[in-house]
């Protein structure tokens, strides 16, 4: 890992500490706290003691014991930001991202009051030499990744506070600098002589944590925005951040949690979304075995119990455990809602659409992460059930597809991806005279769900439906201007399904059949450069893989401006990366 750029750093932090200063004299409160006493080891353990209770479902008593001291320990003011800040992540409430927010200014500036502070002369000596790490004490180097940690929320919130293209330069900053603190905390823990192996045990497990997640995730953008990023300073490697983030693991710090969060989020959700292989699901089960002895009832780690299941194929069990997370716990519902999106489509796999309405009508109702796709999703599984609909169900269907683009956001002006693209599909529905081919199947395609057809119990009842389409299509008994369209979406998914099911050679034809009527296509433009990764990835598996870097490139270079663009290039930087290690390997 290269040395942080000293220069830089203090620069940056000038710039992100200009958003604390206003509460510098709020927080110099004169409450009659036993301060003597809250020493570095008490606040740590105050902090595990906090953490047992939160993955415990005790959210109220992980709260009421970091509040009190969190204008005078830095693990107390992070801890009780975190809370702050999950309850605004969970519930989108403008009042719960201000309280957050604040909550994450005062948290700064109880961290600068305890970090290492420089003299002038230190300061003009930094400009020529490198800092003197050995000279930190214990509670300045904790205070320096507590607030590397708080910068890294900070900067998340500021996406939501304001959602415009100064908030995202303004965040840009505070992640870059986050980024620099965290390397320095890095160069801390190899240079400083740490007489106590506990704190050094606890300081070590977060800076593994944050160096390990900046990598990992800096690695799965696009290769466009990565050369932009290691232009300013940025640069992540995939392998060395899982091999931090599992190091971190296998350590008993103060913040191997947060490791295994990582690791499961990443293996289970990031992996199953953005690559054509799976997650690490033996590390996930250690890890999951070990936490769910220690947290039966915790939603975090039922809900993650709930998608490994998933991952497998074991859709009865996934139902279970998702069941369990959200009945585990009453004060966040909105965390009910990450189990309902999560059993919607375990049940929409299973053809069981009435169940799958049940919890679409929810989120369309209760969440409000974005209420145009769940309205979209909702209306597409009415689609599904067909005549099973009563009267006043088709006219609701209806009027959820005219009310679609009514709710679309914007972000730093511009549409969310998923979001446009359900508001297109809303208007072909009337433009097609109320019809739409599959349309929850090509969701479940957009979410990279297809994935485990792999399981031939689940792969029976879609290839049914799909097959059933592709009669209808190619009968051609309503012929329309989409009529290339509707063809060649059949087409992919059943190619995508016969991939999964080992079926390469007829997979290969239905993705040769999407790409050759590419001129025909009238409006689903995205679907050719889909069919030309999807047949990569089968080239590939054939082990064809001078073919498959060759398709890889032809879709990322000479297809644009078609739907989720940007979550296809996120697939293919995924698998070009995966690929280009594979051909070094076979050339030497």
């Amino acid at each position: 890992m290269e040395h942080p750029v000293e220069d830089n750093y203090e620069c940056e932090n000038n710039m992100e500490d200009d958003d604390s200063e206003e509460f510098e004299d709020a927080n110099d409160f004169t409450v009659e706290l036993d301060v003597k006493d809250m020493t570095l080891h008490r606040a740590l353990e105050e902090a595990k003691q906090a953490i047992f209770y939160f993955f415990n479902n005790q959210f109220t008593e992980a709260k009421q014991l970091m509040s009190p001291y969190a204008t005078v320990s830095v693990y107390h003011a992070l801890g009780h930001a975190i809370f702050l800040f999950l309850e605004a992540i969970l519930t989108v409430e403008p009042a719960a991202i201000r309280s957050a927010s604040k909550a994450l200014k005062d948290a700064l500036v109880v961290c600068n009051r305890f970090r290492k502070k420089n003299t002038i002369g230190e300061s003009i000596g930094k400009m020529v030499k490198k800092n003197r790490y050995e000279q930190y004490t214990e509670m300045e180097a904790h205070a320096e990744l507590c607030h590397a940690e708080c910068l890294l929320l900070k900067s998340m919130l500021t996406f939501m506070e304001d959602e415009t293209l100064s908030s995202f330069i303004k965040a840009g900053i505070k992640i870059r600098s986050c980024f620099n603190s965290y390397k320095e905390c890095q160069q801390i823990l190899f240079k400083r002589q740490w007489e106590n192996e506990e704190t050094k045990l606890h300081f070590e497990s977060g800076v593994k944590m944050g160096i390990g997640t900046f990598n990992l995730m800096i690695s799965l953008l696009p290769s466009r925005i990565i050369k932009l990023l290691e232009f300013i300073g940025f640069s992540g490697h995939k392998d060395q951040g899982l091999s931090e983030l599992i190091e971190g693991y296998q350590l008993n710090g103060i913040r191997q949690i947060l490791c295994i969060m990582t690791l499961l989020g990443y293996n289970l959700i990031v992996m199953h979304v953005l690559s054509h292989r799976d997650g690490d699901t033996v590390i996930c089960q250690e890890m999951l075995n070990k936490q769910l002895k220690k947290h039966p009832d915790g939603v975090w780690f039922l809900f993650f119990q709930g998608r490994l299941e998933f991952m497998k194929g074991n859709l009865n069990e996934s139902i279970k455990y998702y069941t369990r997370s959200w009945k585990s716990q009453d004060l966040w519902p909105q965390f009910h809602h990450v189990c309902f999106w999560e059993l919607l489509w375990v049940h929409c796999l299973k053809c069981e659409w009435r169940e799958a309405l049940k919890y679409s009508t929810i989120l369309s109702e209760k969440s409000k992460w974005s209420k145009c796709l769940y309205m979209y999703q909702k209306a597409v599984i009415m689609i599904m059930m067909k005549d099973d609909l009563t009267f006043e169900e088709q006219l609701e269907r209806d009027n959820l597809m005219r009310d679609v683009p009514k709710y679309k956001q914007r972000i730093a002006g511009k549409s969310l991806p998923m979001e446009k693209f359900a508001i297109k599909k809303s208007e072909r529905y009337f433009s097609q005279k109320k019809l739409l081919i599959l349309p929850v199947l090509e969701l479940m395609f957009m979410w990279n769900l297809l994935k485990i057809m792999k399981n031939f119990s689940i792969a029976g009842d879609i290839i049914t439906l799909i097959e059933a389409a592709e009669t209808e299509v190619d009968s051609n008994l309503k012929p329309s201007k989409y009529d290339h369209d509707n063809k060649c979406l059949v087409y992919l998914l059943k190619g995508a399904c016969l991939r999964h099911m080992g079926a390469p050679h007829q997979a290969i034809h239905y993705f040769e059949k999407v790409i050759g009527f590419q001129k025909e296509i009238v409006e689903d433009h995205y679907l050719v450069p889909y069919a030309i990764v999807e047949l990569a990835l089968v080239e590939w598996e054939q082990g064809h893989k001078e073919k498959a870097y060759l398709a890889l490139e032809d879709a990322k270079k000479n297809y644009t401006s078609y739907s989720c663009e940007s979550r296809l290039h996120f697939r293919i930087h995924t698998a070009l990366s995966e690929l280009k290690v594979e051909l070094k390997k076979t050339k030497h």
